[in-house]
């Protein structure tokens, strides 16, 4: 099946969409949804993006039963063609992206989540690196985003041991943004998506850029940067219409652009 999408207020909500094997990945979804996120990526009338699942789990990871099939894709394909570009996807869109964390987040299901700008978590949810249960290393930049998150020895740890990580304890180890009550998940997930979906796009974007770039940067490379984005985010509408706003004390309208 490949992901739901609903476009709302300015929001598309991308729901990975088998819950009957817990979101769990085949091809068709993986390539379903690197279509979907190309078209968000140029479509102006999207200016937030969620993803999450449909059912009780976000996404148990890639579906075992493909990767094992003798006439399915290897490992390697798998890897290369339908996850890789679905990270560098999530990572290089200017818009903002939330993973709206409603059950289970497994293998790479968990490391799609962290590859996100935003992660809220119902409480009931989890994540696991359950990659070493069945001899595999983590994929879906989990490598790169996990230690970069939490920190080295604690991404080893639960790579290797495949520990399960409540809500609670990933939002306490800045895994992920926030936990909101089962209850009020979907509420606080949508009132989050609209108010970043009424925000200067631009500058988010080159926000996300900028923090992009930072992982490689020296320090003046980064100043150089910041000076060459700032210039750029000053030529927007949004910025006009912030200052306007800000002078004659009424809130701002951005229209993304």
């Amino acid at each position: 099946m490949i992901p739901k999408t609903i476009l709302e207020n300015g929001v598309l909500t991308i729901a990975f969409n088998r819950p009957e094997v817990f979101n769990s990945f085949n091809k068709e979804m993986a390539i379903s949804l690197q279509k979907i996120l190309n078209d968000a990526e140029s479509n102006e009338l999207i200016r937030a993006i969620v993803l999450t699942g449909e059912g009780k789990a976000f996404c148990a990871g890639q579906d075992l039963a493909e990767a094992t099939d003798p006439n399915g894709p290897e490992l390697q394909t798998i890897v290369r063609e339908h996850y890789n570009p679905i990270i560098l996807k999530l990572r290089s869109i200017e818009k903002p992206i939330i993973a709206a964390v409603n059950g289970v987040a497994a293998g790479a299901g968990a490391n799609i989540a962290l590859a996100c700008d935003l992660v809220i978590a119902k409480e009931s949810a989890s994540f696991i690196q359950a990659f070493s249960k069945i001899g595999l290393i983590p994929d879906s930049g989990g490598t790169f985003m996990l230690p970069r998150l939490v920190g080295m020895q604690k991404a080893l740890a639960l790579m290797i041991t495949g520990e399960k990580v409540g809500a609670k304890q990933a939002e306490s180890m800045n895994m992920i943004y926030k936990t909101i009550e089962d209850d009020l998940f979907e509420e606080e997930v949508k009132k989050l998506a609209i108010g970043l979906a009424n925000m200067p796009t631009k500058g988010i974007g080159l926000t996300k850029r900028a923090l992009n770039q930072s992982w490689d940067n020296t320090l003046q490379e980064q100043l150089n940067l910041e000076e060459l984005l700032q210039t750029e985010a000053g030529k927007t509408e949004d910025f006009k219409e912030g200052v306007s706003a800000f002078l004659e004390k009424r809130k701002p309208v951005f229209n993304g652009k």
